[in-house]
């Protein structure tokens, strides 16, 4: 009888990319075994294409974070969640999430083997305790996890899958709004929100970004996001309406025009991501588009775009990475501290090599 093995990582679209290694590595070690994910209703969507995963499992039990309220779905609560993962059987559980209720989860559920890292006290809840280093990129962090239930993984390359229909469906869309993604100006995204404000580059820079890639550049430039992000865009070319320029091409605002699928057959389109610490690069990362990221308080090592090529744009304070868990008294200069010069630079220096004029 084939092996049933549930793998926990919700929540959080970066996340739940970054498992793609992990998934296929199982897969290779698990050939004739039943796969299932617990993942988050909207960040799961990513990578529900993914061919390793034979059935998805949505865990709903919180609005607690802006990306991942999804509008009339039904909230369970935890128990029922134990009461279903108990039903199903499951031989094996990989606890990729460091959470201590994830650990409960899985134990409580009567799974009997238990993998996960040893974090927030839980380690009495696993079978196989794993360290978590600190200093590694997360995509390696969850191969330790494989590695530490004896499977050597054999390649740790990032991918996702994007379906005819869905750029069919974006094409569409970015004809009713006058632009042409097969012969038009290349498209930049520019992705300026993140989950935590605090990652957040300042507006006004990011306007003079837009208005340089407009006017000397001659790009497309996109704003992509939820409704909610759509504020942050009207509010850069307010900056720029304010100092008078007149921009060649107009950037559009697409925000909450696309589902999260969508999102990632854009990203796909597009020639280039320039954005602030988000799942929104991780994105670009899995369906190779270039990236240059704007990274603060966050440890680069573990969270930058697994793309060989991808630029980092950081400072060197000596309080980073703090990763957000310490009061900042310094203003949050690892990001007020990053100068347009120093991005237009590193623009500069990507378009000359991934673009064509």
């Amino acid at each position: 009888m084939s092996k049933k093995i549930l793998v926990m990582r919700y929540r959080f679209i970066g996340d739940t990319l970054l498992t793609v290694p992990f998934l296929r590595n199982l897969r290779d070690a698990y050939p004739d075994a039943q796969i299932d994910m617990l993942v988050a209703p909207v960040s799961g969507e990513i990578i529900e294409k993914c061919p390793y995963v034979d059935n998805f499992i949505y865990f709903d039990t919180t609005k607690k974070h802006r990306y991942e309220n999804k509008e009339n779905a039904e909230k369970k609560d935890f128990w029922s969640y134990v009461k279903l993962l108990r039903e199903k059987k499951y031989d094996k559980a990989y606890v990729l999430k460091r959470s201590f209720s994830s650990a409960f989860l899985a134990f409580a559920a009567g799974i009997k083997e238990r993998i996960g890292f040893d974090t927030e006290m839980r380690g009495f809840l696993l079978t196989k305790r794993v360290p978590y280093v600190e200093n590694r990129h997360e995509i390696e962090c969850f191969l330790d996890v494989l590695r530490a239930d004896g499977i050597t993984p054999r390649d740790n390359y990032l991918e996702n899958w994007v379906e005819p229909k869905e750029l069919d469906t974006v094409k569409d869309v970015l004809r009713e709004n006058n632009i042409n993604p097969d012969n038009g100006p290349l498209m930049v995204l520019v992705h300026a929100t993140s989950g935590n404000r605090k990652k957040e580059w300042a507006k006004d820079r990011w306007a003079q970004i837009v208005q340089w890639l407009s006017n000397e550049k001659g790009v497309q430039v996109i704003f992509n996001g939820t409704k909610n992000d759509s504020k942050t865009y009207e509010e850069i070319m307010s900056h720029i309406e304010d100092n008078g320029a007149h921009l060649k091409i107009t950037p559009k605002n697409l925000c909450g025009k696309f589902s999260l699928r969508e999102t990632l057959a854009l990203t796909k389109l597009c020639s280039l991501i320039v954005g602030c610490d988000s799942g929104n690069l991780h994105i670009a990362a899995s369906v190779e588009t270039p990236v240059i990221g704007i990274y603060g308080p966050m440890n680069t090592e573990k969270w930058r775009a697994w793309e060989d090529d991808s630029v980092v744009i950081k400072t060197s304070l000596p309080c980073q990475p703090c990763g957000l868990k310490v009061h900042c008294s310094r203003d949050y200069r690892c990001i007020s501290d990053i100068t347009v010069e120093r991005v237009r630079d590193e623009l500069e220096s990507k378009l000359s090599r991934v673009l064509v004029y």
